[in-house]
């Protein structure tokens, strides 16, 4: 369990660091000099490139994870991730390499979604794997636990820059510092990784010899079904958190008038609601079973998707504050037993492929242009438009869901 919690944390701590960095330092240094809000698309294109390599991320390690075993694959994932990661924060800008500088940066971002495309399911397959009976849902959340243990990380960090230093040196050096400082929690997790046993389920599959030659292959064309249902159940998680971070710090700190400082404390104080509701979904979900609790979740997220714009507004800190506990608390009860269920939908032979690559389709479809489209239609039809938005993702899912057959999903 600690395995997979430290892989996934140094994953989304890497993750999480380029999505502050694409709004508050990539338009300014590695994009041509003019109207900030081009500039801020720009940059967030380069945030999406990585969703769309993930699903290569996902062929490929899934490949060698469902053929050669869940550890090896794993620490080259995380090598892969952490190597694109040290490489951001050695870049040139555009002042002093011009137009190369933002293709470095984004050949590097894809860099980092290949390496997660891999890292996540292989993470999930790690801890349910081992669970005992009655126990998986719980297994499976420490893995997601790391996405609001990197993310708080994440933010910490820029946080304590910001605090110790001049805007200048901030920009000239200090958002370096972060993606630099990677390299070491990487080698802790590699660490740790190799020091691991290979899961009992891949030990029976080789044991059987039922390994499948080509696991993307088998995935396509025998479990479609899962694959898209699967796909679409993980959707308005995706929405809902890249809302909840990457386009609310970009809106409340340029539209709304709130600090870099003072937004990054309010998601800080949220991000503890996102973990403390994980585990608590998790217990529910053995329980009663990951299609439920998710069905339940995602009838929340809808709801939260009406009030999203009266919550969301300039000059109230306290109303601020709920919006983002109550968003990333319903992204907590959804993203906790999410893992578990997407690795119940496939057998064995081919889980890592499939688990992996229904989370990165999804991440594409959820929240690789979420943060664009979002800023689209708030700056062209208000906030309202944007909780619609979360209101179609959590219809969709909730459809997918239903689709589950229930005895896959307890």
């Amino acid at each position: 369990m600690f395995a997979s919690l430290i892989g996934t944390t140094i994953e989304f701590f890497d993750f999480y660091i380029y999505a502050t960095a694409a709004v508050l330092v990539f338009p300014v240094l590695f994009f041509p000099a003019g109207d900030p809000t081009s500039a801020t698309l720009q940059s967030l294109a380069t945030f999406a490139l990585a969703f769309f390599a993930r699903p290569v991320g996902s062929a490929l390690f899934g490949h060698f994870g469902d053929r050669i075993g869940r550890k090896a694959t794993l620490v080259a994932a995380l090598l892969t991730m952490g190597i694109s990661t040290v490489l951001i924060g050695l870049l040139p800008t555009y002042a002093q390499i011009g137009v190369m500088a933002p293709l470095l940066l984004a050949l590097c971002r894809l860099g980092q979604g290949l390496g997660l495309g891999g890292e996540w399911g292989g993470a999930v397959l790690l801890a349910t794997e081992h669970a005992p009976p009655g126990k998986r849902a719980w297994y499976g959340m420490f893995p997601q636990l790391g996405a609001p243990i990197g993310f708080f990380l994440a933010t910490g960090t820029f946080l304590l820059l910001t605090a110790a230093m001049s805007d200048d040196s901030f920009f000239s050096w200090g958002w370096r510092v972060p993606f630099l400082a990677s390299a070491v929690l990487v080698a802790v997790g590699l660490w740790v990784r190799l020091s691991i046993e290979e899961t009992p389920a891949f030990r029976q599959v080789l044991a059987a010899r039922s390994r499948v030659r080509l696991p993307m292959a088998t995935v396509l064309l025998s479990h479609p079904r899962a694959l898209l249902a699967s796909t679409f159940a993980s959707l308005a998680t995706f929405v809902l958190f890249y809302l909840m971070t990457v386009f609310a710090l970009s809106w409340g700190t340029s539209a709304l008038g709130y600090t870099r400082e003072q937004f990054l404390w309010l998601q800080m104080v949220a991000v503890l609601c996102f973990a403390a509701t994980i585990p608590l979904a998790a217990v529910h979900a053995d329980r009663t079973g990951r299609r439920r609790t998710m069905i339940i979740a995602t009838v929340l997220i809808i709801a939260f998707g009406v009030f999203f714009a009266p919550l969301f507004v300039a000059g109230d800190m306290a109303g601020t504050l709920l919006f983002l506990v109550v968003g990333l608390g319903l992204m907590g009860i959804t993203y906790g037993p999410l893992g578990t269920l997407l690795a119940e939908q496939f057998p064995a032979a081919v889980r890592y492929t499939g688990a992996s690559l229904a989370f990165n389709l999804s991440g594409i479809l959820g929240a690789s242009l979420a943060p664009y489209i979002a800023t689209w239609l708030a700056g062209r039809y208000g906030l309202a438009s944007v909780g619609g938005y979360l209101v179609v993702a959590g219809i969709l899912t909730l459809v997918a869901l239903l689709a589950i057959p229930r005895d896959q999903a307890r």
